[in-house]
């Protein structure tokens, strides 16, 4: 029996070389996990029910498990390349059909889907219009490039204030009591018509100013700026406001169009007045009618008037010179998309060309109670079987899945040095085995020739 058994050693060696040579084939592809032979011996079937006198008659394969440990990170100059750090695996679609990999080397195709080099698709939770994402059944993830729709000022989704404020905005409690307001209408109207066109509001009639930019429906900017004027009761202060320097009368602060609206401070220099104000109304017709008048056609069919809040919370009268208020706002044009990023979570986000982000969809990742009972379907692809389990999707960074790192591909987990040695070891076996047959061989030739 030396003959069969020093061959199935023979076999042995060789499928163990096998794989050592494909873990060595594959030590620079990305997202590939090492394997290992394993084998176990073989015995004849006894009649006896007793082992005391068997001999073994070999060895066989008895499993190639992968060992799917971490492999290193290492960095990339393309977003859309994402390692694993932890368990986990990356859901690919092919027309419905479903398979997974750690290799994280993705990009778009024609149609804004990402996908991998053998063009499978990554599947995720997509993002609806204003970028929200409910984890529902993974579908292919498809980035749109469409321009991001304009917002006007006011009319943000999930704000908690909408519109414009202006915090921690300092008026000098020193400052000396102006003249009465006084402005110019440019040009100058012909009696009894109405005054029209560009208003330059005399610098001696208020104390202080700033400005904001604001945006109406169709995305188009228009500076909206504000004048603080000092009153003689004492710790109050008058507001006015124009847009795009047309007449007051555009712009109604709460107080009725043109009317100026007060802020009260009390003698620690603390703003009193109730914030914040939720009646500013811009005419935008009235806007308009004025730009045309002055010379300047501006025609603008944006939705009029523009409603939004106003909020000085935090304002303060202090002997210090008037300024440093933090001015914002919420609307903002439309905007082309620049780039994309993925963060740890998975959250696909598109940056545009306006200053905003927004999120276009989340990578999912799935995980299995036995990743070796998957089979391997070559290209770093693996599929589902019975002995497997079922997957358990998720977002990365939640439960046992691991989290998601952009800019970085996951190295082959192959250890060169180990390969080598285990390469050498095989090779004795190898040389052992060949030689009991070659024993055999002659121990059979003394028999044969025995006279």
């Amino acid at each position: 029996m030396a003959f069969q058994q020093g061959l199935s050693g023979l076999g042995a060696s060789s499928k163990a070389l096998d794989v050592i040579g494909n873990n060595v084939a594959n030590a620079s592809t990305v997202g590939f996990k090492s394997a290992s032979a394993h084998f176990a011996d073989v015995f004849a079937n006894s009649l006896s029910g007793s082992g005391a006198l068997q001999v073994g008659i070999g060895t066989a394969l008895a499993s190639v498990a992968q060992q799917f440990t971490q492999g290193n990170i290492t960095t990339t100059n393309n977003p859309l390349d994402i390692s694993i750090n932890g368990q986990g695996f990356f859901r690919m679609s092919q027309n419905g059909s479903i398979s997974y990999t750690r290799n994280g080397q993705f990009h778009l195709d024609k149609s804004g889907y990402i996908i991998n080099d053998q063009s499978l698709k990554l599947t995720g939770y997509p993002a609806d219009p204003n970028g929200v994402i409910v984890p529902s059944t993974p579908q292919e993830l498809q980035i749109s490039s469409a321009n991001l729709s304009p917002v006007a000022t006011g009319a943000s989704v999930g704000a908690a204030f909408k519109g414009v404020s202006i915090n921690g905005l300092n008026l000098d409690s020193r400052a000396e009591l102006p003249a009465a307001w006084s402005s110019t209408v440019s040009p100058a109207p012909v009696p009894p018509a109405t005054p029209v066109g560009l208003e330059t509001v005399d610098p001696k009639s208020y104390n202080y100013s700033t400005a904001v930019s604001i945006y109406d429906s169709l995305g188009n900017p228009h500076t909206m700026t504000y004048y603080f004027r000092k009153t003689a009761t004492p710790g109050q202060w008058e507001v006015r406001a124009n847009v795009d320097t047309t007449r007051f009368a555009n712009v109604d602060l709460g107080a009725g169009a043109g009317v100026p609206i007060n802020l009260q401070f009390d003698s620690n220099g603390k703003l009193t007045s109730t914030m914040p104000i939720a009646a500013v109304t811009i005419d935008l017709a009235g806007l308009s009618a004025d730009q045309i008048a002055a010379g300047i056609n501006k025609p603008n069919s944006a939705t009029t008037p523009l409603k939004f809040g106003l909020d000085f919370t935090g304002s303060t009268q202090y002997g210090a010179t008037s300024g440093g208020g933090r001015l914002e706002q919420d609307g903002y044009t439309s905007g082309r998309l620049n780039g994309i990023s993925v963060g740890e979570d998975g959250v696909i986000q598109g940056r545009y060309s306006n200053g905003q982000a927004r999120n276009l969809g989340q990578v999912v990742l799935a995980n299995f109670q036995n990743p070796n009972g998957l089979t391997s379907l070559g290209g770093n692809q693996w599929a589902e079987t019975s002995v497997s389990g079922q997957p358990t999707v998720g977002a990365p960074n939640s439960g046992s899945l691991g989290t998601l790192q952009s800019n970085s591909v996951e190295e082959s987990n192959v250890d060169l040095t180990a390969e080598l040695v285990n390469m050498i070891t095989q090779q004795r076996n190898y040389q052992a085995n060949a030689q009991t047959i070659k024993t055999q061989d002659t121990i059979m030739n003394t028999l044969v020739n025995l006279r």
